[in-house]
């Protein structure tokens, strides 16, 4: 009698266990999720660049419930290899590494930020000190040249069409010295400080630089320009959670809505996110054919 009792109690005891356990709140899957590795290309230094996207990967972090982190890459032609190679899910790129990007790796774009100035766009300048003596393509010959990367639009695409449209077809012969400063940031400076005669860059950093440093327009005169491409846009692997897409888009579309969302918007220097397709892209692809350039093949490693 007292056996079956005790067995009894055993029972209802094992069977209240249970149904405490079912009752306990599983943990958030925030916690445990994997983080989302998001690229960043060399616009300028690493400090000003983690200053700009630090506050907008933690709100991204927040609305989606995924942790984003940030990996600023030493080039940009280093984020077509760091998909394959360090497992990164998603870069804001610029305008050729998305074409570059899309092509070879099937990666598809998001969503790209309105500036301040209602622009969503930027394009390329080529630049010389005022005192140079360089007033055209005639007068480069013999000078030294700083590009930015040959996976940049603004810093090697526009130079590439500008040398074709001119004549140049080696531009290695031409000039004295053409090298790779990695940022548009020190290719500015470069010239500026007449490291290079010549340099190319994209508008956005000569125009961002120039407010607080007053000898870039003083002492800078722009000799070209390309055509309007898209500003630097975040997208995503093709693999990637559909869902998890989904969220990340909606949060960037909608945080201009959101009082949190624009106070990282002002800190980022936008007035919002706009939706971006691959069809926004169409002015570069036209420009790399123009320079006789298959984006499925080309070699973007600089040499």
């Amino acid at each position: 009698m007292t056996r079956h009792l005790i067995a009894a109690c055993l029972c209802v005891f094992v069977f209240a266990a249970g149904c405490a356990q079912e009752k306990t709140p599983p943990k958030s899957t925030a916690d445990t999720r994997k983080p989302l590795l998001i690229g960043l290309i060399p616009e300028q230094n690493i400090f000003k660049q983690l200053e700009r996207y630090e506050p907008l990967a933690a709100y991204l972090s927040e609305k989606t419930g995924t942790r984003v982190t940030l990996k600023i890459l030493p080039r940009y032609g280093n984020i077509i290899d760091n998909f394959k190679l360090a497992g990164m899910d998603g870069a804001f790129f610029g305008s050729f590494t998305y074409a570059l990007a899309h092509a070879k790796l099937g990666v598809e774009v998001v969503a790209r930020p309105l500036a301040l100035d209602n622009t969503s766009t930027y394009h390329g300048l080529i630049f010389v000190r005022k005192d140079s003596g360089i007033k055209t393509w005639r007068d480069m010959k013999g000078k030294r040249f700083a590009f930015v990367d040959k996976a940049t639009t603004a810093g090697y695409l526009l130079p590439m069409k500008y040398f074709h449209e001119n004549g140049i077809s080696d531009w290695k012969k031409y000039l004295l010295e053409g090298y790779f400063a990695g940022t548009h940031e020190d290719a500015i400076y470069d010239v500026l400080k007449k490291k290079a005669d010549v340099g190319a860059a994209k508008n956005t950093i000569f125009n961002r630089l120039a407010k607080t440093d007053p000898w870039i327009t003083k002492d800078l005169v722009v000799l070209g320009r390309s055509p309007d491409v898209p500003e630097n846009a975040l997208a995503f692997r093709k693999d990637i959670d559909a869902s998890l897409r989904s969220r990340m888009r909606e949060a960037l579309l909608n945080m201009h809505q959101d009082p949190e969302g624009k106070k990282v918007l002002e800190q980022f220097g936008a007035r919002r996110f706009i939706e971006t397709t691959n069809q926004d892209y169409n002015p570069v692809v036209k420009y790399a054919e123009d320079s006789h350039l298959n984006l499925a093949t080309y070699d973007y490693i600089n040499d």
